[in-house]
């Protein structure tokens, strides 16, 4: 049987996760339904990451085992037409038999926008976390430089998590502004549970002046949740992009 990755988008603001949960609609339940119609028997994905409820993706990587070629440009124009309108298939390409979604990832790219002006934006509602505050953003900046490298993230992780070690590489973090919008662009080999959601929190009190830039470095040294940023809201999370060996 061939396999397939498909390179997905999806506004998750209705759904309670990629992963299929017993509590409501799932992207990987969308997305197995409507491969399963197009192939005519029971298909199931394996995601590259299980984004939390809320959480967006623009560039989010899935792959299933097929009963039958489609070319491969034509595959997304098949798939779309059986999904709902928050979901789409921009792109398909045949892989190895080997090839693993979530496993060979080499690292992935996310965003955390942050919606600042005085009044909020209904715009912009889904897609950025809203505040009246006007941030600091040079002094963020300087603080992303801290997260970057090799370090124990353990004061940046959740309850509820099941990796066997906290220490993580985080191959950039860079700060920037579009107009109203601040983009929060952290790229890593892989990430903890609600990771970037606490660092663009952490990030959020140094534009604010609750943290002060030089306390990031002392906040990763303490492993301490506590004296870290809010985590904030999904809704300001988007899965940019994954990387994979050979791909473009």
């Amino acid at each position: 049987m061939p396999r397939i990755a498909l390179t997905c988008e999806y506004d998750g603001t209705d759904f309670v996760g990629y992963q299929i949960q017993d509590n409501g609609r799932s992207v990987q339940q969308v997305i197995n339904e409507a491969l399963s119609k197009l192939y005519k028997e029971d298909i199931k994905v394996t995601g590259c990451s299980r984004t939390d409820a809320g959480v967006h993706a623009r560039g989010h990587v899935c792959s299933a085992d097929v009963p039958f070629f489609i070319p491969e440009d034509k595959i997304p124009l098949a798939v779309n037409a059986l999904l709902p309108g928050d979901v789409a298939v921009k792109a398909a390409r045949y892989v190895a038999d080997s090839f693993n979604a979530r496993f060979d990832t080499l690292g992935k790219r996310y965003v955390y926008r942050i919606y600042s002006a005085p009044t909020r934006s209904p715009m912009n509602s889904r897609y950025a976390y809203y505040t009246s505050y006007e941030l600091d953003v040079e002094k963020m900046q300087k603080a992303a430089k801290l997260f970057e490298g090799e370090h124990d993230f353990a004061a940046f992780c959740a309850a509820g998590g099941s990796q066997h070690t906290t220490v993580r590489r985080l191959n950039s973090v860079n700060v920037s502004t579009h107009g109203n919008i601040i983009n929060i662009e952290v790229r890593g080999e892989a990430f903890l549970y609600n990771m970037v959601r606490i660092i663009a929190g952490t990030l959020y009190y140094v534009g604010i002046g609750k943290i002060e830039p030089g306390s990031v470095a002392d906040i990763i040294a303490s492993g301490d949740r506590k004296k870290a940023g809010k985590t904030l809201p999904p809704e300001g999370l988007t899965l940019e992009e994954v990387y994979y060996p050979d791909w473009d």
